[in-house]
C-alpha cells in the first residue's frame, strides 16, 4: 500500500470517528442510555416488522407502541443532558 493510500485510510478513520462523536450528542458517555436508545430502535423496527407480518392490521396497538418507543427515546436523551448539567 502506498504512503498515500495510508494516509487518507488514516485521515478517512479518524473523519468517522469524529463523525461518531459528534452524532452520539448528548449521549457521549453515557453507555447505558445508548444501548437503551439502540434497544428502542431495534424494537421500533420489530413493530414495522410485525405490522408488515399482519398487513399492517394489529388494532392501532402497533402504531401506539411505536409511538410510545419513540417518546421513551426523546426522554432517554432529555435523561442524558440532564445528567450533563450534574456533572
Amino acid at each position: 500500500m502506498t504512503f498515500r493510500k495510508t494516509m487518507s485510510l488514516v485521515a478517512l478513520g479518524a473523519a468517522l470517528a469524529a463523525a461518531g462523536t459528534a452524532f452520539a450528542g448528548p449521549e457521549a458517555g453515557h453507555p447505558n442510555i445508548i444501548a437503551a436508545r439502540e434497544n428502542a430502535q431495534a424494537a421500533i423496527e420489530k413493530m414495522k416488522a410485525a405490522q408488515a407480518a399482519n398487513e399492517y392490521d394489529m388494532g392501532g396497538h402497533a402504531a401506539k407502541a411505536e409511538k410510545l418507543l419513540r417518546e421513551a427515546e426523546e426522554q432517554m436523551r432529555l435523561a442524558a443532558e440532564a445528567a450533563n448539567r450534574h456533572k
